[in-house]
């Protein structure tokens, strides 16, 4: 399907919808619930308040629960209809149950509300950046088109330099040309820029490309703005896997990973993290161990296919 990944980029919320901090902090600590049950009551209060609306949007997608985003993210939308961010959401929300439902419908209406946020406010660059992703994925009968991406790119870049860097980047890795791709990252690691999640962007894209050197610069890098965030734990883990060294430090920092992070769409997901521990223990030769990680893997991603055959692998074994 072309569920657009929701890149965790800083972006300020073109009126009425101003940023909430408080409630931002709170969605970064994981504490989805929390959030959305003091929303709630806000709305019990005040049923057309359009902030808090949008934000427990917001919670939903966080969440998973891609119906009630969607619910909230229309509502939203009705209350603000010439917010951008509202709209954005909006296309998130229903990009994300698109995926889920794999509904064409959804898809589309995903595309419009990218496009309506994009129009309401130029210098939306997240909006723009996953507007780029879809027209790249989408088939030409949803509106998918690499000069309508090509031309993302190229807003992006006369706005933001580092994210024009990204966006072509992200540009080629779709299609398929991980050469090019790899020239503007470097371009973006050279730039050093103050965005966490532009650091873990890069390491995400050397892992898919066995390239832990690679890996581990950026991870360096990112030490240096957030020593804590715990997705350090979890490149680091995998860099250390890729090369086969250090291997009880990466089984550590995976099950560091594993408890004390939420699950988040912006985040490596649990069932990749256990998909490392099971190479662990497979090189270790601890098969059971491998085939109980690689089963969680399973359990939460279904079509997680490194899991999936690595199960054959150690069956016919």
């Amino acid at each position: 399907m072309l569920c657009v990944r929701v890149w965790a980029k800083g972006h300020g919320a073109a009126a009425p919808c101003p940023a909430r901090p408080e409630i931002a902090v709170d969605l970064d600590a994981g504490q989805y619930g929390k959030v959305a049950a003091a929303l709630q009551q806000e709305l019990a209060q005040n049923p057309n308040n359009a902030q808090a609306t949008l934000w427990l949007a917001r919670s939903f997608l966080d969440m998973g629960n891609y119906a009630q985003a969607v619910n909230f993210a229309e509502r939203a939308v009705q209350l603000s209809p010439d917010c951008s961010e509202s709209h954005f959401w909006l296309a998130r929300s229903y990009g994300m149950k698109a995926d889920m439902d794999r509904s064409f419908w959804l898809a589309r209406k995903a595309r419009l509300e990218y496009e309506t946020a994009v129009n309401l406010d130029p210098n939306n660059l997240p909006a723009r950046r996953d507007l780029m992703e879809f027209y790249l994925q989408a088939p030409w009968i949803l509106g998918g088109s690499k000069d309508k991406a090509w031309a993302q790119v190229q807003e992006i870049a006369t706005r933001n330099p580092t994210e024009g860097d990204l966006a072509r980047a992200i540009y080629w890795r779709d299609l398929d040309r991980p050469e090019l791709a790899d020239k503007e990252y470097r371009k973006v690691l050279e730039a050093k820029p103050q965005q966490a999640g532009d650091y873990f962007e890069i390491a995400d894209f050397y892992q898919a490309n066995k390239k832990p050197v690679e890996v581990e610069a950026a991870v360096r890098a990112v030490s240096l703005i957030v020593p804590n965030d715990p997705r350090i734990d979890y490149y680091t883990a995998v860099a250390n896997v890729m090369k086969r060294q250090d291997l009880s430090n990466a089984e550590r920092d995976l099950k560091l990973y594993l408890a004390k992070t939420p699950q988040r769409d912006d985040f490596p997901p649990h069932a990749a993290a256990h998909d490392w521990l099971g190479r662990i223990y497979e090189m270790w030769g601890k098969k059971e161990l491998a085939i109980e990680q690689y089963r969680s893997a399973l359990r939460l991603s279904p079509d997680n296919q490194p899991a999936q055959n690595a199960l054959k692998r150690l069956d016919a074994n």
